[in-house]
């Protein structure tokens, strides 16, 4: 019964399977659709009606195709809309992206599917996370990846069934096509590490690898990292909280050697990091293309950051590096900044970092040229503010984060006259909740100066089992709005309102598609359409 129930409404019961002689009820619209042929049709009789039937299935499901795709992700579909889908797929033969993620009913029935892949030759990507894929359906499909020689991307992240020798069933069955491949939080283990690694020769032009949040792979990197030298071609490598250990981070460092066009390193939750980041770094200069390295929550010292440092020249087309949340390595980033090749620099976050004021000063250097500037959790940000937005390039930073860093009432002014001066026309996020020390002349100061036109998100809101009112500068708030053309999400958590200055900000948003988020008992969300 678990295989048939339906979560919503409007889907018909287990007697629609197959029923297309019996079911008299298609809409206009589903038989326009049998008279044009479609593009994946490609013209005839039959194609035509077939292609009928796919709308059909597919507008009760909730989706629809176009552009060769057929997306039924949280669609809660169950064994038997698998087994009606494996029918339908001879109609689609042109069809190239099917995504079928987060169904966790199908789980044991993807056979009916992948039965039928014979028909869906073109297939380039195939997505199946969080489907609670069984043995048995990594078995199937395995067996039916011989019938899909142009597939490139498959992601078969949250399904813990391939840890534990479930992955065995796609081992040496990859197709050489292969370009992505994705395995999130499959709880994948040191044993499935190294048979996976036994097939990455088998995939030359592989340029995606993610084993993130996998944290018992640990030593099973050993083969896996050998393996890559065969993957020349890899340009993204996450390995986010894995478990790194020692005798891991050793092999991987060697294998770096072998994948020269590496643009995106993710290395991030991995404790083992800390204090033995130097025996990476060694290697690290051999990615003259590598763009982006995350290393955040990673526990990194000061004699790690010492190491990042002296490699930092050799990578030359770095434009995104993620220290944050390594608070003891904030009081060494002072000799980081002017390391890092600031012309390129896009993305350099330092959020609960616990910046020095040494490094605080060095970070003035590189915020006229990133996008995104994050010292969220930094006190010393507090009171300062003025020595990073003086620092400043008219419209080029697009994200501002300043969530709890002491702000004062002064701090608030010095971002109204950077808004006034059209520093700020470009950004699109600006975050200064739980920073309750500012004053309400700073508010109304800030939200009066304008030049916020490209703003999406704005959140004010207050530290949890705090409150205060925001009758003083609530009108400095109404008065703004107009002028937020792209205004699409409001935080005002913890602020309190009386019940006519609610309804005038509820007025103000009622023919906007704005979020608003306060605490329950003071607003709630108003999406109405225009």
């Amino acid at each position: 019964m678990n295989q048939i129930r339906r979560k919503r409404s409007d889907r018909r019961p287990l007697g629609r399977l197959l029923s297309w002689a019996s079911d008299r009820s298609v809409s206009r619209e589903d038989e326009g659709d049998r008279k044009a042929p479609s593009p994946e049709a490609g013209g005839g009789g039959e194609l035509d009606l077939g292609w009928g039937r796919v709308r059909s299935f597919l507008h009760k499901l909730g989706s629809e195709t176009a552009n060769g795709k057929i997306n039924l992700c949280h669609c809660d579909l169950t064994a038997t809309d698998l087994l009606e889908l494996g029918t339908l797929l001879r109609y689609v033969p042109l069809l190239e992206d099917l995504n079928l993620s987060w169904n966790d009913l199908i789980g044991g029935s993807l056979g009916a599917v992948t039965s039928h892949f014979d028909h869906v030759n073109r297939l380039s990507a195939l997505k199946l996370s969080g489907c609670r894929l069984r043995p048995q359906d990594v078995d199937a499909l395995g067996n039916a990846l011989s019938c899909l020689p142009s597939l490139h991307v498959l992601d078969l992240s949250w399904n813990a069934a391939l840890g534990g020798g479930g992955l065995r069933g796609l081992v040496g069955k990859l197709q050489p096509s292969l370009t992505q491949l994705h395995l999130v939080s499959c709880e994948l283990t040191a044993a499935d590490g190294a048979s996976l690694g036994g097939t990455l020769s088998s995939l030359p032009g592989l340029s995606v690898l993610d084993l993130s949040c996998n944290p018992h792979l640990m030593d099973g990197l050993g083969e896996l990292s050998s393996a890559l030298s065969h993957t020349t071609s890899l340009g993204a490598l996450r390995l986010q909280g894995v478990g790194l250990t020692l005798g891991g981070l050793n092999a991987l460092g060697e294998a770096l050697q072998s994948t020269p066009s590496l643009r995106l390193l993710d290395l991030s939750r991995n404790k083992g990091l800390s204090g033995h980041l130097p025996l990476l770094c060694a290697h690290l200069s051999h990615l003259s293309l590598l763009e982006t390295l995350d290393l955040h929550l990673s526990g990194l010292t000061r004699s790690d950051v010492h190491a990042l440092v002296q490699v930092l020249p050799s990578l030359i087309s770095l434009t995104d590096l993620n220290v944050s949340s390594n608070q003891e390595a904030g009081h060494a980033l002072h000799a980081l900044i002017p390391a890092l090749p600031l012309t390129h620099m896009k993305s350099l976050p330092l959020n609960n970092c616990e910046l020095s004021g040494e490094s605080y000063t060095a970070l003035a250097l590189a915020v006229p040229y990133l996008h995104r500037v994050d010292v969220s959790w930094c006190k010393v940000a507090g009171g300062r503010l003025s020595l990073l937005l003086d620092a400043l390039q008219p419209a080029a930073l697009q994200e501002l984060r300043l969530s709890s860093c002491e702000l004062t009432t002064n701090d608030a002014r010095h971002l109204a006259s950077a808004c006034r001066g059209g520093v700020l026309s470009s950004l699109t996020v600006l975050n200064l909740s739980y920073n309750g020390s500012v004053g309400a002349d700073g508010w109304s100061a800030l939200l009066a100066a304008g030049g916020l036109g490209s703003l999406e998100e704005l959140d004010l809101s207050l530290r949890p089992f705090t409150s205060a009112g925001c009758s003083d500068w609530l009108p400095a708030l109404l008065g703004a709005l107009p002028r937020l053309a792209a205004l699409r999400r409001l935080g005002l958590q913890r602020w309190t309102t009386g019940d006519k200055e609610k309804l005038r900000l509820e007025h103000a948003l009622k023919k906007r598609n704005v979020l608003l988020e306060m605490d329950a008992e003071e607003a709630k969300e108003i999406q109405h359409e225009e």
